[in-house]
């Protein structure tokens, strides 16, 4: 099981230092990946704990893939319907070349009302938008000879390199349905081994139902780090229920912060 960590591109933790400092410490600790969030209008009066202050996650991984070697980057979740289909397909596109293929794609639906409010986006259209755009990025990156259409006009897709692995974020079984639908992975948010050994054999399911396997899941939970036994235990467990990436979620002020959480959970991978 691969093991992640996620690294905070909001707030005061969002400096410039501050974040390409904790993602060259991530790498040095043998993390597989790091992983940020995704808010793009947060209001005046729901900005605890980050000020309002978002960094894009696309534009960060980016500065992210220059500054580090090996580590994987991973949005956790990038919400779809907030951007145009073909301007973030040809990002996608490029910060994966870039970046030598090291993109992990987590895609969602979104949820805050204010933001949608703020794009002037009905928000009762973001499946259906979600599911035009997951449809678009598929259209693009296995287009014959780099052609795609958009709007009755034809285009080369390029750059077009190996396409990101895509995983869907979001609660079953809905999210579950869409994964098998568009081919992709899944990142459940939560511990609850009972609730994902549920959705694990959904899941499998409707894999089986469509004729195809099923994508690959990344958990993104918090661990008890202050209990190494129960952190070992947690993370069998994950293990046994097949999960291929556990994404560590992590709260920190400074890089000694997170320098300390990261040696707790090096010391269990």
């Amino acid at each position: 099981m691969k093991i992640g960590v996620t690294l905070r591109n909001m707030g005061v933790q969002s400096s410039p230092s501050l974040i390409m400092n904790a993602a060259r410490a991530a790498e040095a600790a043998g993390m597989e990946s790091v992983w940020i969030t995704d808010h793009i209008a947060i209001p005046p009066d729901d900005a605890e704990g980050s000020d309002g202050r978002y960094l894009d996650p696309l534009i960060t991984l980016a500065a992210i893939s220059g500054a580090t070697e090996t580590l994987r980057l991973g949005t956790g979740v990038l919400i779809l319907p907030y951007r145009p289909a073909l301007p973030s397909a040809k990002q996608i596109a490029t910060l994966q070349e870039l970046s030598s293929g090291r993109l992990l794609l987590g895609v969602g639906i979104g949820w805050m009302d204010a933001e949608f409010r703020a794009l002037g986006i009905d928000r009762h259209q973001r499946g259906s938008m979600s599911d035009e755009t997951l449809e678009f990025l598929n259209a693009c990156f296995s287009a014959p000879g780099d052609v795609v259409e958009a709007h009755g006009q034809p285009f080369l897709f390029r750059p077009n390199p190996t396409p990101p692995t895509v995983f869907i974020g979001g609660r079953a079984p809905h999210t579950l349905e869409r994964a098998v639908r568009h081919g992709a992975g899944w990142i459940p948010m939560g511990s609850d081994p009972q609730r994902l050994t549920a959705d694990l054999e959904t899941f499998d399911r409707l894999a089986e139902e469509a004729g195809r396997a099923r994508g690959p899941v990344t958990l993104m939970a918090p661990l008890p780090l202050s209990d190494p036994g129960r952190c070992a235990d947690l993370l069998d467990t994950y293990r046994a229920l097949g999960i291929e990436r556990f994404v560590c979620t992590v709260r920190y002020e400074t890089l000694s912060d997170y320098e300390r959480a990261l040696a707790g959970i090096q010391a269990l991978a």
